[in-house]
């Protein structure tokens, strides 16, 4: 934990001196950092003009890291483009290789700190890959038992809630909104956790089924975690880099409990 801190402290100054640094040459690019690892973010019409800030961005961050006694590892290094225009189109790869780079060519899909993107933000890779880990969760529950017999119903019910949901619903503000076109994928899937383990009739309705075990639908388990997102939201300060990110409609108190939940899960 010292060692998150302290780097933390070493590279406050540092990325404060980039982004004026990149401001003063009127290149456009944001800069995210977590711990070591950082982030450029371009907007543009045009794959060349992006490739070009980078290459300059990729310049300076390199020269300014030499002097302050640090080096970037190359191999690390990714390039992905977001772009929601149809069909198929061809992506410039980006030449770092005069910069000691090498040259990077942009992936169908990107995963960064646990979160899976593809190029148009459908997020139905990043959905399917928690949703498919959580459905293995539910089936080790069956081997927690012993061989005289087989833990409780009030133990799977902990189990699930605390081990199976965090992982299912893990990221879930990132395609959590009003025009998100995963509904019936997403719904579809937890309805196969959340019902794998939960026995009945099969005329039995899913819900009573649940409300007997004493689960949450996940409609309504979706509805607690957007309000308390939201809270948290409003719990920052006014100046807060989270603030600039949320949409205007939803940065006033009075709406802050209106949740979006209809075209996601009915």
């Amino acid at each position: 934990m010292l060692s998150l801190i302290l780097s933390a402290l070493y590279l406050l100054p540092f990325i404060y001196i980039l982004e004026n640094r990149l401001k003063s040459l009127k290149i456009l690019i944001s800069i995210i950092s977590f711990v070591d690892d950082g982030l450029f973010i371009s907007q543009s019409n045009s794959f060349d003009i992006s490739n070009s800030r980078f290459f300059c961005s990729y310049n300076v961050l390199t020269n300014l890291l030499e002097k302050f006694g640090l080096v970037v590892e190359h191999s690390k290094t990714e390039i992905f483009h977001f772009n929601r225009s149809q069909g198929i189109f061809n992506l410039p790869p980006l030449d770092l290789s005069p910069l000691e780079g090498s040259i990077l060519r942009p992936n169908n899909s990107w995963k960064y700190l646990g979160f899976i993107f593809n190029r148009k933000l459908t997020f139905h890779q990043h959905v399917d890959f928690y949703m498919n880990k959580s459905i293995s969760t539910v089936k080790c529950m069956k081997i927690l038992g012993n061989s005289n017999c087989d833990i409780n119903p009030l133990q799977k019910q902990l189990l699930y809630r605390t081990c199976v949901l965090p992982i299912t619903l893990y990221g879930f503000q990132l395609w959590f909104h009003n025009q998100a076109p995963i509904t019936y994928y997403f719904r579809k899937d937890t309805e196969k956790s959340g019902n794998m383990d939960l026995r009945g009739f099969k005329t039995s309705p899913s819900y009573s089924i649940k409300a007997i075990a004493g689960l949450i639908p996940i409609k309504l388990h979706l509805q607690k975690l957007g309000r308390r997102s939201q809270l948290q939201a409003h719990k920052l300060s006014p100046n807060h880099l989270v603030h600039s990110l949320i949409d205007s409609q939803l940065s006033t108190p009075s709406t802050h409990n209106i949740i979006p939940l209809d075209s996601i899960t009915n």
